[in-house]
């Protein structure tokens, strides 16, 4: 396929999102108008996309006043015929509901199938044929562009081609924009994807076709990448990949394969792709998985004490996926596998220079903390600077001398807390929310009567390793922000107190005394 390469490089290929339709078919996933309206806004303003999936028709009021704002707002900025709307072979009811809206564009589901036509609908093909036509008449008379899917395309071109070059046939010549290709059921393998969309381009030259991948088989990307390079010129995505049962293609995943690969051109803005990637991880509830290529959180992350070496000599370990692309930087991770080259890059960003004895020290030590899987943070740099380097000393000026803790059912916890700053002990008792919030209360109960600034939770997150053992460790990050934003963590079997040692880590943090200069050097350059 080689020569089909050549063929595609530096001709532009459209992207249809589909995050606030099929993305939100995602389990236990809904977003709300003012969330659907967010995610439209930076899909066509910011990240560029050609077009965008916002609703399924008839599905909700909910669901309704969301298109309407969004399309309210799209005809204000030269957007209405960039956004459409999922809509199904009833006559007018679905046309209606779109109008109603404010929407221009139908996007008509239809069986790509000939099991779909004889089993769900219990009609024959040209039955089905003459309902959509007529929709499609409908439509015309309404001022709406009409696409079509041929839902469970790739099975139909598996088990019944007949029927579907019978369908496309038929339609080829309506007042259609597109004719879709969804592999509904993520069941192509790359070879399937090229032959089948070859086919369909091949057969039906003067039709306009848009491919549609779902990752069952982890294969959405591939399948795209060969859909493409069989003359495909519009793909469809999802934010994260979202989307029904495994997702759908990742927007980011398809656009710098498209770019790095097929070496093609898209109207897609790749440095805003982590910042929708962020927003719709808020929204939906759906964390990015931490590995997930391009936006998840340590993918930009060196482990390997070889890599951050071979990058200091030319950068050998760099490919064109660089971070700042798509807005980001690349980090190098401490752990048992980090070298003395990963350790030096940490602390070059926090403005430490240590000779080649200490710094052989610092590594030993962290080597020493991954064999124990501990996490080892940016932030935790400056201690074990501090506890290997004797002269860089971090004094802890708070400790926890004692807390209680008292839950009983019906009532609210009760936190008692006893702490020390530089010799003087203070103790304050408080309720909350949970046995964490009562501490933290009790805590800033404290601080305000001492008139000291508590930081503000940012984040909480809390892990524990696969297995279900109620003996397991307890990992808790709390990212906090005063002037600025840093993270702590604490590890124990109970989870309160882990989040209990994260706490008094922040403390510590903010009241450590480096000797002049090197303190406010570390807690300037500390970054999330």
């Amino acid at each position: 396929m080689t020569g089909e390469t050549v063929k595609v490089q530096g001709k532009q290929l459209q992207i249809m999102d589909t995050t606030l339709r099929d993305g939100e078919q995602t389990s236990g996933v809904s977003f709300t108008s003012t969330e659907k309206l967010s995610v439209a806004k930076i899909l066509l303003e910011d990240v560029c996309v050609d077009r965008i999936e916002i609703a399924s028709a008839r599905v909700s009021d909910g669901e309704f006043q969301g298109a309407k704002r969004i399309l309210e707002w799209a005809a204000k900025h030269n957007h209405l015929q960039k956004v459409e709307i999922l809509g199904f072979v009833d006559g007018k009811t679905s046309l209606e509901w779109i109008q109603k809206a404010g929407g221009k564009v139908l996007n008509l589901l239809c069986k790509g199938s000939l099991k779909h036509v004889n089993h769900q609908l219990r009609k024959t093909p040209e039955q089905h044929l003459e309902d959509i036509k007529k929709v499609i008449q409908h439509a015309s008379e309404m001022g709406i562009k009409v696409n079509v899917y041929l839902e469970d395309w790739s099975n139909g071109m598996r088990d019944s081609k007949e029927y579907v070059h019978f369908m496309v046939s038929n339609l080829k010549d309506e007042k259609i924009e597109r004719i879709m290709l969804p592999d509904t059921l993520g069941i192509l393998n790359p070879d399937e994807a090229y032959d089948f969309c070859k086919e369909m381009i091949h057969t039906f030259p003067e039709a306009e076709f848009d491919f549609h991948a779902h990752n069952d088989y982890d294969l959405a990307i591939a399948n795209v990448f060969h859909a493409i390079k069989a003359g495909i010129r519009c793909v469809h995505t999802t934010i994260n990949g979202l989307g029904e049962r495994a997702g759908n293609a990742p927007l980011s995943s398809v656009i710098a394969t498209i770019k790095d690969h097929l070496k093609m051109k898209t109207n897609v803005n790749e440095s805003y792709l982590n910042r929708a990637s962020k927003l719709v991880e808020t929204f939906s509830g759906i964390r990015i998985p931490t590995n997930k290529p391009l936006i998840g959180e340590y993918v930009f992350t060196q482990c390997s004490g070889i890599h951050a070496d071979g990058d200091n000599k030319n950068n050998l370990y760099f490919n064109e996926l660089l971070p700042e692309r798509f807005g980001r930087i690349r980090k190098y991770a401490l752990g048992k596998t980090s070298g003395k080259a990963n350790i030096k890059k940490n602390l070059e960003e926090l403005g430490i220079e240590l000779d080649a004895e200490s710094l052989k020290k610092v590594t030993e030590k962290i080597i020493e903390l991954g064999d124990h899987k501990e996490t080892v943070t940016l932030e935790d740099l400056p201690y074990i600077v501090a506890d290997v380097v004797n002269n860089q000393a971090i004094e802890q000026n708070i400790k926890l001398i004692n807390y209680s803790m008292n839950h009983a059912m019906g009532l609210k916890p009760v936190a008692s807390v006893s702490i020390e700053i530089k010799g003087k002990q203070y103790e304050e008792v408080s309720d909350g929310d949970g046995q964490y919030d009562a501490f933290v209360k009790a805590l800033r109960k404290i601080y305000k009567k001492l008139g000291r600034k508590f930081p503000r939770l940012v984040d909480y997150v809390v892990t524990i390793p696969p297995g279900g053992k109620t003996d397991a460790l307890v990992e808790t990050v709390i990212t906090w922000e005063n002037d600025h934003e840093f993270k702590t963590r604490g590890l124990d079997p109970d989870q309160t107190t882990a989040a209990i040692q994260a706490t008094m880590r922040m403390l510590n943090i903010l009241e450590a005394e480096f000797k002049p200069g090197i303190f406010d050097i570390i807690m300037k350059n500390l970054t999330p």
